[in-house]
């Protein structure tokens, strides 16, 4: 076997054990701790916003919720009341409930005077599967390059979120 083969050959088999070694029991954002590519139903128009449309270099927030439970609309509210802790931040809110309850939250919650967050219907629950959601809100965090930085279930107040920052 020739000099060219054998590289390519040890190449192929260091990613290939490199992808065998990854812990399948890990939740999938942690095996790909990068932001997902996630695909939304933006309110108020009905275009879609993807992963592509981030700004780059500019720590993200996505958070998974449904307007129904009182958690996620404390959790909305303590976010509007910290708008300056996070005026740098682009923040993601999805929900898979029906388009039409996320509308009513979006209003009543004012989300279109919050000029960072886009509030979105994942209607193939995709962010939901990918983050493996059991409680709401879901809050993830990433850095300024997307990579995943901490996870928050439930209620958690967003200046202990801010520290993260």
């Amino acid at each position: 076997m020739n000099t060219k083969k054998s590289l390519l050959l040890i190449g192929f088999s260091f990613i290939l054990s490199f992808v065998m070694a990854q812990d399948p029991s890990l939740p999938i954002y942690m095996r790909f701790p990068s932001v997902p590519p996630f695909k939304i139903i933006k309110l108020p128009d009905s275009s879609f916003f993807k992963k592509d449309d981030l700004r780059k270099k500019k720590t993200t927030l996505i958070m998974i919720f449904s307007p129904d439970c009182d958690h996620c609309q404390k959790a909305t509210k303590g976010l509007i009341a910290n708008a300056g802790l996070f005026k740098k931040i682009q923040i993601v809110m999805g929900s898979s409930a029906s388009y039409e309850s996320i509308s009513h939250f979006y209003r009543d919650f004012a989300i279109a005077g919050q000029s960072n967050i886009i509030m979105g219907w994942d209607p193939g629950f995709f962010l939901g599967s990918f983050y493996n959601i059991t409680t709401y809100p879901s809050i993830f965090l990433y850095d300024k390059k997307g990579v995943y930085v901490q996870k928050f279930e439930g209620f958690v107040p967003f200046a202990k979120i801010a520290e993260q920052l």
